[in-house]
């Protein structure tokens, strides 16, 4: 179920921070899930879900981190956490959601042929 103001929530930060990403070489924004996100050379990096988190790709170890930190969770598709996703609660750490944003951007881009 989508919850809007969360949803507004969430894009009320997101939004900015993906306008200046989007300035990058490379960087545009795609669907997925039923979003919007932020993709480098049209590989997702981040996007924010139906319950205002965000949500970014980050190597496996990097996740074991934020999660450990109590800023994120490992996001889960079908009951099962998917090892290099974590998402990030607005209460938690949407202080740091643009350096997160970051750092998933760099991740995908070496990663991404």
């Amino acid at each position: 179920m989508v919850d809007r103001d969360a949803m507004a929530r969430g894009r009320e930060i997101f939004d900015p921070i993906a306008a200046r990403q989007c300035d990058l070489p490379g960087v545009d924004i795609g669907r997925i899930f039923g979003t919007e996100g932020l993709r480098i050379r049209e590989k997702v990096f981040a996007f924010v879900v139906h319950n205002g988190s965000l949500v970014v790709k980050l190597p496996e170890e990097r996740v074991g981190e934020v999660v450990d930190e109590r800023i994120a969770g490992p996001m889960v598709m079908r009951g099962r956490p998917l090892r290099e996703w974590a998402e990030v609660p607005i209460e938690t750490g949407a202080d740091r959601w643009g350096q997160l944003i970051d750092e998933a951007r760099v991740f995908v881009d070496a990663i991404t042929p």
